[in-house]
């Protein structure tokens, strides 16, 4: 709730303080900007949920191309979002970012149980 004692100016103030404070807004709009395709946050979901998947499981769990899964993970890549690792003739593929990993939370992702 906002609070009745302050004036306008003092809103004002607090507005510039609010956007002051967090040093690189561009940085954390581009950041956001990875969130605004579905089949992404649905990629992210899908591998908070199943560290370790594979391209061909998550192009099969979600109904997408694997080619369309792999530039969607080329691209997360690239932003430090998700990492993969080698396991003999597979690549494995992890959620590699904290914040990322928060904010999955926050939208409802969860772990597998078990």
């Amino acid at each position: 709730m906002a609070d009745p004692t302050l004036d306008d100016d003092q809103r004002a103030r607090e507005a510039v303080a609010a956007v002051t404070l967090v040093p690189d807004v561009d940085f954390w709009a581009q950041r956001f900007a990875l969130l605004s395709d579905s089949n992404r946050l649905r990629i992210l979901l899908a591998m908070h949920r199943a560290p370790g998947i594979t391209v061909t499981s998550l192009a099969e769990a979600l109904d997408m191309s694997s080619s369309a899964v792999s530039h969607a993970l080329r691209l997360l890549r690239g932003h430090n979002w998700v990492r993969v690792q080698r396991d003999g003739r597979n690549m494995r593929y992890y959620l590699d970012d904290p914040v990322v990993h928060s904010m999955l939370h926050g939208i409802g992702g969860t772990h597998a149980h078990g």
